[in-house]
Parts: C-alpha cells; structure tokens; sequence
C-alpha cells in the first residue's frame, strides 16, 4: 500500500509540473527547442535522462547479473561516444541553425531524403518506444498485482499528457525530476544491497574470479571497439539527441551539454551496475530469462515498504524520460517538416502548436498500441536491438557525414542507405533463416556501422579526386546564412518572453526538488531500514534545489 502511494503521488506530481508549462509555447521554437537558449546544464541532464530506459536495468542488470563489470565497460563506451560528439559534433549541429536534425537533413541533402529518413525515423521510434514501455508496465504490474493492459495504457497516457501540453521545457523538467528520484533510489539501494551481501569483501569473495574483468563472454574487444563507434553516431546523430544540441544558446554550451552526458556516464554505470553484481553473491542460480529480472530482485529483497516504490518510480520515470523525450522529437519532426513545409505552408503559429499537440497525441498512443502488442510477439529485447543494429549505420552516419562534407549530395545519401539497410537486414534475418549462418554481436555492430562509413569514405575520396561539391551544398550554405540572420534578429519581446520561460522553468526545478525532498523525508519514517541514507539523501536534495534557484534569481541563463 505504502509502495502504490509513493508511485501514484510522485506520478500525479510530475503531471502537474507538465500542466504548469501549458502557456509557455508561443511557437514552435518555442515549444520544441525551448527558444534556442535552455541552460546548457538543464539540456545536459534531461540528455542524460533520455539515454534511459527501464531496459537499462532490465538488459544491462542481465549482463551484469551473468558477467559483471563487463555491463560497466559496454556502458563505459557511451562516455567515449559521448566525448567524440562534444569535441566535434554537437557544436556542428548548433551551427547549423536547424531546429530539428529531419530540417538539416532537408536543407543540406534535400527534401526526397528528409522524407525517406522521417518516414523511417517514425516508423523506427514508434515501435522503440513503444516497445520499452511494455517491460516497465509489466514492473509495476508484477510488483503491485495490478493488470498488465490496464496498467500499459494508464502509464502510457501520462507519459503523453504532460508532453503534448507542455512541450520541450516539461519534457526537461520532468527529466531532472526523473534524474533525482532514480539517483535517490540507487543510492539507497546500493548500501542496503552491500550490508546484505556482507560489505564488499563479503561480495568480492562469492562472485566468480572473472566477475571484475573488463571483457567477458560474447562481449569482446572487437564488440567494445564497434560500439564505441556506433555511439559516436548514435550520441552524435540521433534525432532525439541532436534537439538538445540545437536547444541550447550556442555551440559551446552545446557542448558543454554532450560532456555532462559524457562525465554522467563515466560514473553512473559503476553505481547503477553493482546491485545486481551484488545479487550473483546472494543468489548465483538465475537461469534464462530470469537473469533480467535480478534487478527487481535485489530491490524486492533488501528495499522495505516505501522505497521498494521509490525504486519502481524511478525505473518507471526513467522509460517515461526516453520515451516522451522521442515522443516531443517526432512530434517536432512532423510538425516542422511534415505539416509546416509540406502541408500547410500559411499555418499559424497557434495552429502549429495545435498540431504540435494533436501529433503528441496520435503519436503516444501509437506508442502504447505497440506495448500492447509486445507479448503477441515475444523476445523484445532481441527485436529492438535487431531493429537498431539494422537502421542505426545507415541512417545516422550520412547526415553526420554531411556536417562536415561539402561533396555528398542526396542521391548518394539513398543510395548508401539503401544497401546499409540491404545488406544489414540480410545478415540479421534472411542469413539466419536461409542458410543458418547468424553474426556475433561484435561482427553485427562492426557491419552495421562500417559498411556506411566505408561506402562514404569512397565516395568522398573519388569526389575529391573530381574536385566535385554537391550543388545541394550549395544551396545548403545560402539558407544557413538566412537562418543565423533571422535568429539573431530575433526580437525584444521574444528574447523576454524566452527569458521569463527559462527563469519560470528553473524556479519550477527548485520547487520539485523540494518537494522530492520532502517526500523522500516522509517515506524515511515509514522505511524499516535504511531511513538514516534517505534522509541524509532527502537532505542532499533540499539543498540541490538551491542550484536552480539561484541562477533563476540572478537570471545567469
């Protein structure tokens, strides 16, 4: 009883820090890049946020359940990728003046491959999505007894209703939000998972002698090696990702924005990894499928009533932080490039927020049909890591080719991702099904991300050799020019009423953690244990929440 309270209050606060932002979406720049000034540390944060998933506790609890420090070392390569994309990527993008990745496509390699890449970008983050809400439904529904289909579409709506209403700033908002409730409950957990085990040199003395080294079964140098790439790409060229690049004021806070990330992820995995590390000492039985679920299990065995739904809120925040973080990026998608340019060209700033909303909406609960179909189709977690290893090479690498490339143009862009795509989906599914030959993991990533890197480099090096540039370049040049002209001539009364957003927005993360403090105080005299780390960390909290409001006051944004 104690845990459905702590999840339904929590929930039902998050949605009304969405409603806040209701009025504050004047445009669409507005509404989907926060005006093009968000602080660079707000951006950052809610990036980091966005990276999560119930799935990361799910799938890399798994492989940490059964290999140890090697879950660590995987994530370790999005800190890399994460520090490639702040040295050379992100501040690309700002430069570009776009507002989404899909329009820089548009302008840079022209309108037949933004309709190609939208069309698939949707389809691809529709059923992602889609998919990953279903693990963290069925988490609450097991740990509660609540019905699977009725807890899927209740999750599902809130994670829609605060994003189609409140835009960008909601979004990030409630991604902040997010970061502290989780942090909150892993911290928790972490030191009532340690006096379970018996300390650390209780741990260290019942896990397998290869449990702390670096590589470990089909995770092999070469896997680690072609990851760290594919996250150079990913970090740098998703679409979800490249909003928080071109949200902020300029392409050294973007920057700033990719080495927060950067500087999260090197830490953030040794402290989310090590509770279940610490459940293969107490219980080194788990078989199959049951290995992801050793997360849960160490929650449910050292957390008592109160934080077991701290936890269940955080994993469930941290799927919502993904999800509606995608959800607000495609919406953004169809309506700037889709509905704006393509289909109503005259619309108005209050029917482009309408449709901005409208598209939210029809989107999320795409999203939630898909989650709903999950079971029907079993073994998610291999089909969305199918999905990614088919798509990701050759839909991230040629944009992210094109910030730097005055010779692609659009044609070789479909062309290289159409055999990308070809030949991925060959080895992933037919060469399994027709001639029983499958790809590890490693030569899967080293694949699908290296035949469109190498198609590209060809083609560069003969173009060259021509002294050919693309004439879409060109062009590309003449509108980024127009582009930075109007931004900087934007007016008084816009640049106030971005101003005031950002000052209400900060002043709105001072008060949530406020509030999060307060009902981290509250659970800590319900908590059979470890009440003495959550008020401490209840502590910790109510004094964060000074940062925000501090900038907010002397208005440094």
């Amino acid at each position: 009883m104690i845990d459905t309270s702590v999840i339904f209050i929590f929930s039902l606060f998050v949605l009304a820090i969405g409603m806040l932002f209701a009025h504050t979406g004047r445009n669409l720049k507005s509404f989907f890049a926060g005006g093009e000034a968000v602080p660079w540390f707000i951006g950052g944060l809610s990036l980091f946020m966005s990276f999560f998933s119930a799935g990361t506790f799910v799938a890399w609890g798994s492989i940490a359940y059964k290999y140890g420090w090697v879950a660590i070392t995987i994530q370790w390569t999005m800190c890399i990728g994460a520090i490639i994309t702040g040295l050379w990527l992100a501040p690309r993008w700002k430069a570009t003046g776009n507002l989404t990745a899909a329009e820089f496509v548009r302008d840079r390699l022209g309108l037949t491959v933004q309709k190609t890449y939208i069309y698939i970008f949707i389809l691809i983050s529709i059923f992602i999505k889609g998919s990953v809400l279903y693990p963290v439904a069925k988490l609450v529904s097991s740990s509660l007894g609540f019905p699977l289909i009725e807890t899927t579409i209740l999750l599902g709506i809130f994670m829609i209703a605060y994003t189609a209403v409140g835009g960008l700033w909601a979004v990030m908002v409630t991604d902040i939000l997010q970061f502290v409730i989780l942090t909150a409950a892993v911290c928790i957990l972490l030191p009532l998972s340690f006096d379970k085990v018996g300390g650390f040199e209780g741990f260290t003395q019942k896990v397998p002698d290869d449990f702390f080294n670096l590589l470990g079964g089909e995770y092999t140098l070469g896997f680690i090696l072609s990851f760290v790439i594919y996250h150079i790409c990913y970090i740098g060229g998703n679409w979800t990702f490249v909003q928080r690049y071109t949200s902020v004021d300029s392409p050294k806070s973007a920057q700033k924005v990719a080495f927060i990330f950067a500087g999260l992820y090197l830490i953030s995995p040794v402290v989310w990894m090590l509770p279940p590390m610490i459940y293969k000492a107490i219980n080194p039985d788990l078989q199959g499928l049951d290995v992801e679920n050793a997360y849960l299990m160490i929650c449910k065995l050292v957390l008592p009533s109160g934080l077991l739904g701290l936890m269940l809120t955080g994993m469930y925040f941290s799927t919502s932080a993904s999800a509606n973080t995608t959800l607000n990026v495609v919406s953004a998608v169809f309506t700037n490039d889709i509905y704006k340019n393509l289909i109503n060209p005259q619309a108005t700033d209050k029917q482009l927020i309408r449709m901005a909303r409208l598209s939210s909406w029809v989107i999320g609960l795409g999203m939630i049909l898909i989650a709903l179909i999950v079971p029907l189709v079993g073994g998610i977690v291999e089909v969305v890591l199918s999905i990614s290893a088919i798509s990701g090479g050759p839909l991230l690498a040629p944009p992210l080719w094109a910030l730097f490339s005055k010779r692609i143009n659009g044609k070789i862009t479909l062309w290289i991702t159409s055999i990308g795509l070809i030949i991925n989906l060959f080895f992933k599914v037919i060469a399994p099904l027709a001639f029983q030959f499958k790809l590890s993991r490693g030569e899967e990533a080293i694949i699908g991300i290296g035949i469109p890197l190498v198609l590209l480099l060809c083609y560069e090096l003969w173009a060259k050799s021509k002294n050919k540039v693309a004439e879409e370049y060109e062009i590309y040049i003449k509108v980024r020019t127009e582009k930075i002209e109007q931004a900087q001539a934007m007016s008084t009364e816009e640049a106030e009423a971005i101003k005031a957003q950002n000052v209400f927005g900060l002043k709105v993360i001072a008060f949530s953690l406020v509030f999060v403090a307060l009902m981290l105080l509250g659970i800590s005299f319900f908590a059979s244990a470890g009440a003495g780390i959550t008020i401490g960390i209840a502590g910790i909290v109510f004094l964060a929440s000074g940062i925000p409001y501090y900038f907010s006051v002397d208005r440094r944004l």
